[in-house]
């Protein structure tokens, strides 16, 4: 099959040596970023991705996908050590990984939540490697109605999917198209919003945003909780590895079940987060002992690191074929193929073919070297939560100032940023969701030409968003989703027994 010669193309650029050190540090600065509670993958990338500007954009996106690796990764030791959740989605884990813990488990508990991982995102990378191509090639035929659709229907989800107020979402990802329409219209060349200031001309540049809404606001908010760490010691032998191995099979259909629920809700712009609590649910309602679930049980590890996995991964799949980030990491990750002169989407299959295998087989890889070295090394990130959290955390406000300085070597992006870790810290407080806001700066300006494109060619018709079945189809899709919470509420009442 061709994508397996391509893919075999793609181990060759992933497997040079450079790339391959690349590799190495991007997952072990993942794993740290993973295990300090209040940063995780879309933070450590925002973060760290100025420091990728001097490389060339197939080993920068390694080095930044495999922090993100890292950072799946390094969730679990915090969860399973400490009971405090290194990311969103390692909350479940804590149920029943931190109990294992206590019982002097915590080795068995840590190999299943690293291998349950592994096999989650080897489920998403191998269902990227084979469906990203034929995504990208029906892509093809999409012009700018097609193209609006898909992304109304990639906002719409985030509004109908939300954990919280739909509302709430809707506001976030306004104040984030808002935000977009800062500078330079691209059609006419007028200035917009910029009020008088040169700095603004140029646009609020989307990293400086999410590094201060990403790092700034988490370090508020840990500053305000007055964050302190304890917890229990562990260490992975040999024997414990091999012994949690032989148990693993076992749970082959759980193992399934949660990477399916784990890709399709990355797919859709639900999350990791969601996917974890969903296949933890479904695990404890359909095991024989329900009740012992929350006490100490494999699977309740092994469901929501796998899903969570699978979830964090095949995310990247309407990244790369369409151009729509399904979750805030890859809508960072989307922030930086832009900024290196990529532009994700179908003609990227064609026109970047080293660039998209390289990054599709530093996925297998990645995935493996993550998984030997979590196993090897949890005593010494574990020790990192002895360092005491002001430290941390003025190292993290000077790496924040730092990148935010570098995007345009400009102090008033320093400023902005502050500005933005306040704006950050305040819709965290008041329950405001920032993925919205993210996704709708970094396709704010794609979404309006796509919008004012189709517009000019039907003269002015919204009709043009219904004109073939391809196109209404999308938009009926998005339309649904939007006002889903709304045809929930009110089909629950019909669902219930007289």
């Amino acid at each position: 099959m061709e994508e397996i010669q391509l893919l075999g193309h793609g181990f060759a650029v992933a497997l040079q040596w450079e790339n391959v050190l690349l590799m190495v540090a991007g997952i072990v600065l993942g794993v740290l970023i993973g295990v300090l509670p209040g940063l995780g993958g879309a933070n450590g990338i925002a973060i760290l991705l100025p420091l990728t500007f001097t490389l060339p954009p197939v080993s920068a996106i390694i080095l930044l996908s495999c922090i993100y690796w890292g950072a799946l990764f390094g969730g679990a030791i915090t969860s399973i050590l400490f009971n405090i959740p290194g990311e969103p989605w390692s909350v479940a884990t804590t149920f029943d990984g931190y109990p294992m813990a206590q019982q002097g488990k915590a080795g068995e508990a840590l190999t299943a939540a690293f291998t349950s991982s592994f096999v989650g995102a080897f489920v998403a990378v191998v269902m990227i490697t084979f469906l990203a191509p034929l995504v990208a090639q029906f892509a093809l035929q999409f012009g700018p109605p097609e193209f609006f659709a898909v992304m109304f229907l990639s906002f719409a989800c985030f509004i109908g999917l939300a954990r919280g107020s739909p509302l709430k979402a809707l506001a976030a990802m306004m104040f984030g198209f808002l935000l977009a329409g800062v500078g330079m219209d691209g059609v006419t060349g007028q200035l917009r919003m910029t009020f008088g200031s040169m700095e603004l001309m140029r646009g609020i540049d989307f990293l400086v945003v999410v590094i201060g809404l990403f790092g700034l606001s988490e370090i508020f908010q840990s500053i305000e909780e007055g964050l302190r760490f304890k917890g229990a010691r562990a260490r992975i032998t040999l024997g414990t590895v091999l012994r949690t191995w032989a148990e693993l099979p076992r749970h082959w259909a759980l193992f399934i079940r949660s990477s399916l629920i784990g890709c399709w809700m990355g797919i859709t712009p639900a999350g990791a987060t969601p996917a974890s609590f969903m296949s933890y649910g479904v695990a404890r309602r359909m095991a024989k002992d329900k009740d012992s679930f929350g006490r100490g049980r494999m699977e309740g590890v092994v469901a929501p690191e796998t899903a969570a996995h699978a979830a964090g991964t095949s995310a990247l799949l309407p990244m790369l074929s369409l151009g729509v980030p399904g979750s805030p990491t890859a809508a960072v990750l989307l922030g930086g193929l832009i900024m290196w002169g990529l532009q994700p989407g179908p003609m990227l299959f064609v026109e970047q073919k080293d660039f998209v295998w390289g990054l599709i087989a530093s996925m297998y890889l990645g995935n493996i070297v993550g998984l030997i070295i979590v196993l090897a090394a949890v005593p010494w990130f574990a020790a990192i939560l002895r360092v005491p959290f002001s430290i941390i955390a003025a190292i993290i406000l000077m790496v924040c100032a730092i990148g935010a300085y570098t995007v345009n070597s400009a102090e008033f992006d320093v400023v902005l940023m502050l500005i933005f870790g306040v704006i950050g810290y305040v819709m965290k407080k008041l329950d405001y969701p920032l993925a919205p806001l993210v996704l709708a700066l970094v396709l704010g300006d794609r979404t309006e030409e796509s919008f004012r494109q189709s517009l000019l060619l039907s003269e002015g018709s919204l009709a043009v968003f219904f004109s073939n079945w391809l196109v209404g189809g999308i938009m009926t899709l998005g339309l649904v989703m939007l006002f889903y919470p709304t045809l929930s509420k009110l089909w629950a009442p019909r669902m219930q027994p007289a």
